[in-house]
C-alpha cells in the first residue's frame, strides 16, 4: 500500500466523491481539495479520516500546497461554472502545480470522445488539457468517462411523471458510466500506476437505448415510463446541443466488452441496476 496520501481535486463533486470513496475502501490515505472545508459534504469527508484542505481548481498556489508530498493526484476540470476557457486555465494551473511539486502520477478525468475532434466545446476544452499533459513531464493517465447514468436525475421529476426526455432515437444505444465504477477504476490506477502511465482509457458500464432505459426505469418504479424524443433544435444551450448532435452521430467508441474483460474486478453496473438503486424509494 502507498504510504503517502493521494490528492483528490473537487472531492465533494460527483466524480471526486466516487474516487474518494473507492480510495477509502482500499484503505488509502486521502487528501481532499475543496472550496469550503466547512461545507457539510467536506465535514463528512473529514469525519471519515480524509485530510481536507481549502483551495480552488484555478489557484495554482493552493493546488501546489495541496500537492505537497502526495503519491498521486486525481484531477478534474469543469467548464460548467465559468466556461471552456476557464476550464483550460484550470488544467494549466493544475499541471503547473504538479510540475512544480514533481507529482509522481496524475490521473486526469477527461471525457470519452475528446480525442475525436467532436466539435463539442466541453470535449474540446478537455482535449486541450490532455494535449498539455501529453507535452509535459508529469507522468499521467487520462480517463475518458462516457455519459453518466446520474445525468438522468436532472430529469427525475419528469421520469417520476412517466417520461424520459432524451434527444436520441429510441433505438440508439448510449454508452454510459456509473460513477462508482469510475471511482473504483480511478482508485486502481492511482494505487498501481505503473501499467497505466501514458495511457488514455475510455470508460463505460453499459450502452442501453432510450427504449431500454425507459423499460428499466419502468421496472424500477413499478409503473410505465416512456421515452420522449427531444428535437435537437429545442436544446437552448449550444454546448449541450453540440454534445447531443455528436452522440446521435459518431458517438462514443468505448470497446465495452474488451474493457470489462480486461477489468473483471470492477462490478460494471448495468443501467437497470443503477435505476433500481436510484429510484428505490420512489414507489
Amino acid at each position: 500500500m502507498i504510504d503517502e496520501p493521494i490528492l483528490v481535486l473537487a472531492a465533494t463533486g460527483g466524480q471526486g466523491r466516487a474516487v474518494t470513496d473507492a480510495l477509502l475502501g482500499r484503505g488509502a490515505r486521502v487528501r481532499a481539495l475543496v472550496r469550503d472545508p466547512e461545507q457539510k459534504a467536506a465535514r463528512q469527508l473529514a469525519d471519515q479520516g480524509v485530510d481536507v484542505v481549502a483551495g480552488s481548481l484555478s489557484d495554482r498556489g493552493s493546488l501546489a500546497a495541496a500537492m505537497d508530498g502526495v503519491a498521486g493526484v486525481f484531477a478534474f476540470t469543469t467548464p460548467f461554472e465559468a466556461g471552456v476557457d476557464a476550464e483550460v486555465a484550470q488544467g494549466q494551473a493544475i499541471l503547473t502545480a504538479a510540475r512544480e511539486k514533481r507529482v509522481p502520477h496524475l490521473v486526469f478525468s477527461s471525457v470519452a470522445g475528446a480525442d475525436q475532434g467532436s466539435g463539442v466545446p466541453h470535449f474540446d476544452s478537455k482535449a486541450r488539457v490532455e494535449a498539455e499533459l501529453a507535452s509535459g513531464d508529469v507522468p499521467y493517465t487520462v480517463l475518458g468517462p462516457a455519459y453518466f447514468f446520474d445525468n438522468a436525475l436532472g430529469g427525475a421529476e419528469r421520469i417520476l411523471g412517466g417520461v424520459l426526455d432524451l434527444p436520441l432515437p429510441s433505438d440508439r444505444p448510449l454508452q454510459q458510466l456509473a460513477r462508482p465504477d469510475l471511482g473504483v477504476f480511478a482508485a486502481g490506477v492511482l494505487l498501481n500506476p505503473a501499467p497505466y502511465v501514458g495511457q488514455r482509457i475510455e470508460l463505460a458500464s453499459d450502452a442501453p437505448t432510450p427504449a431500454q432505459m425507459a423499460a428499466a426505469l419502468s421496472a424500477a418504479l413499478g409503473r410505465e415510463v416512456r421515452h420522449e424524443y427531444v428535437p435537437l433544435k429545442a436544446i437552448g444551450n449550444p454546448d449541450m446541443q453540440a454534445m447531443w448532435t455528436f452522440l446521435d452521430g459518431p458517438g462514443y467508441r468505448v470497446d465495452i466488452p474488451a474493457l470489462h474483460a480486461a477489468h473483471p474486478d470492477i462490478a460494471w453496473t448495468s443501467f437497470s441496476e443503477w435505476a433500481q438503486r436510484a429510484f428505490a424509494a420512489s414507489h
